[in-house]
């Protein structure tokens, strides 16, 4: 084996064994990085327009980053203290159910609804007394709740201090992706063992196609948080606002989605208004996010990525079961990418050859002039001598 052989076998074997080092460094924070890097995908056209008038990429990329914090940390904390204050009222709630009062206050409730009411006398005939199963129930569930809030609590304080932990890292990640990323996605293209032609259709597919899906994923959560909170309004729905924001939310997710939201709260609106107004709730919501889910959103994300609908689906649907909450945008990425890469296969390995020039007729011969008569010399020269 020759020197040239060992230094390049080397080389590479190094190579792969500090790629492998440099995964498991950046691993533990590889989430809050892809959320970056989608997030800036995202933000980049802001960037562009901002820096039109800042004229400086360090403080447009500042600024940018402390409107999506603000953004992201105004409503989060908005919400963690309703929801706060919330568990608050009902923690403490609890402990006065499971007393007299509470019981009766909670029978006379019940017996006021008309499921209740059949509730009541179907366990009357068989001889169970609401009031003692109630009050056990209840007795039992603040007890629990306690014990509950007691073993978790610290847990959940680590929870929040490992999500601020990640949050800073995904703020500090976007930041330096507006500032320096197209000097990065450039270097990233130039190390590509392409034609430009094909780096070109690689590239720019997957920024459409990240584009696009983070774009038509936004459009459509919030769609469904307006759809959703305007149903919750007119229906009489105490806080309305917060569910139609945890709506919103809960479209962003891969499983569950606002039937996370929407079907507690026809739960409850069947206990308070009756089944009316729930089954109202339950035909806005179906008619509504079907229009949304099947029809809004496959046109909002199709529109940059170039796919048909069943591969966006297939996309869809298999990134979220390959790669969990990520694979929304990694697997409609990955599709498109292989799309462009067969696209780049067909014009390299299969570009139909030219069809070959047809021959060249051969030219006729010059004609030669013709010879001149021996008389017509003879009258030239007899002119000379004249």
């Amino acid at each position: 084996m020759d020197r040239e052989r060992i230094i390049v076998l080397f080389f590479f074997g190094l190579l792969a064994l500090i790629t492998y080092e440099l995964y498991a460094v950046v691993a533990p924070f590889i989430t809050p990085i892809i959320w970056a890097i989608l997030l800036a995908f995202l933000a980049h056209p802001a960037m562009l327009w901002v820096n039109r008038w800042v004229k400086s990429r360090s403080t447009s990329a500042l600024l940018i980053t402390l409107a999506v914090s603000l953004g992201i940390l105004l409503p989060a904390v908005w919400l963690s203290d309703t929801l706060v204050r919330e568990a608050q009222a009902l923690y403490a709630t609890l402990p006065q159910a499971s007393t007299k009062s509470g019981v009766a206050t909670a029978i006379t409730w019940i017996r006021q609804t008309s499921l209740g009411a059949r509730i009541d006398a179907i366990l009357t005939s068989h001889g169970i007394r609401l009031e003692d199963e109630l009050r056990e129930f209840g007795t039992q569930g603040a007890k629990a709740t306690s014990d509950y809030i007691v073993r978790h609590v610290g847990a959940v304080a680590g929870n929040i201090a490992i999500f601020g932990f990640h949050f800073a890292i995904a703020l500090t990640t976007f930041y330096y992706l507006l500032r320096d990323g197209e000097s990065w996605y450039e270097g990233l293209r130039d190390l590509t063992p392409l034609y430009e032609e094909d780096k070109q259709a690689v590239f720019e597919t997957l920024r459409q196609t990240l584009s696009a899906v983070m774009r038509g994923l936004l459009l459509t959560a919030l769609l469904d948080g307006f759809v959703l909170g305007l149903a919750y309004l007119v229906l009489g729905v105490p806080y309305w606002e917060l569910l139609a924001l945890l709506s919103a939310a809960g479209g962003l997710l891969p499983i569950g989605g606002t039937a996370l939201v929407w079907i507690p709260v026809a739960v409850y609106i069947v206990f308070t208004a009756g089944w009316g107004h729930a089954l109202a709730l339950v035909i806005w919501a179906g008619a509504s996010l079907a229009v949304i889910d099947n029809i809004i959103k496959p046109l909002a994300m199709g529109h940059g990525t170039g796919l048909p609908t069943v591969a966006l689906f297939f996309g869809l649907a298999g990134g979220i079961e390959a790669y969990g909450p990520l694979g929304i945008f990694l697997g409609p990425a990955v599709i498109a990418v292989f799309a462009a890469l067969l696209r780049v296969y067909q014009r390299v390995y299969f570009r139909e050859t030219p069809a070959p020039a047809p021959a060249a007729e051969p030219a006729e011969p010059a004609k030669q002039p013709e010879p001149v008569p021996e008389w017509h010399r003879g009258l030239w020269r007899s002119g000379q001598k004249r």
